[in-house]
């Protein structure tokens, strides 16, 4: 799941608007498949909670395993677990080098970080999975090959929204994480108590 390679836009059609996924927008409105335009059964509520699941999965571009893992150890922890799991997928360096502008999708943030392209602290970080704190200064490689790809990344994605708890430097490429995620900052429309409940069987 973590490297998908299948047309997005099927995916798209099927669980409604990802912007971790793509940005490309479909002309059809209706389910894929062949009998898409057809299908108008009432979606049980085993289908509903296995739709909000897949919305993580392609949104965040991480596996089923990684899913899991991030579901027990939000359970583990005091509080609401759908917020503390939301909490958990944000703070990953790929997602907030996506949220920072620097690449236009999640899967392109993977890849600009397992190439060396994304320094944390001062220290080169190749695991998109790193989980972020609040404090830590993200910023560009030093070389020229770096900045000028992220700078064409944030002049193609025109104005950037950047969330609250993030402070981007534009000139100098840098950014700090001020806090945690706050529920309203996170652009996907999830319903993540659902997603506990379907693994709630697993666990």
């Amino acid at each position: 799941m973590s490297l998908y390679r299948c047309p997005r836009l099927r995916v798209i059609r099927r669980l409604g608007k990802l912007p971790g996924l793509t940005r490309k927008v479909s002309i059809k409105t209706n389910p894929p498949g062949q009998h898409g335009m057809l299908y108008t059964k009432k979606a049980s509520l085993f289908n509903v909670r296995l739709r909000e699941k897949q919305k993580l999965r392609y949104h965040y571009c991480v596996s089923e395993r990684q899913l899991l893992n991030y579901v027990k150890k939000s359970r583990k922890k005091k509080g609401s677990s759908g917020k503390l799991l939301l909490t958990f997928l944000e703070m990953r360096l790929d997602n907030l080098v996506f949220r920072l502008g620097f690449a236009p999708t999640i899967m392109a943030a993977k890849q600009l970080v397992n190439h060396g392209h994304i320094i944390v602290n001062s220290t080169a970080i190749n695991i998109p999975s790193f989980g972020c704190q609040p404090k830590d200064l993200i910023a560009t490689r030093n070389s020229i090959v770096s900045r000028n790809l992220i700078k064409r990344n944030l002049d193609s994605s025109g104005t950037i929204l950047v969330p609250q708890h993030l402070f981007l430097n534009k000139e100098n490429l840098e950014a700090k994480v001020i806090s945690l995620v706050n529920r309203k900052s996170i652009s996907l429309v999830i319903n993540e108590l659902l997603v506990i409940e379907y693994y709630s069987r697993k666990l």
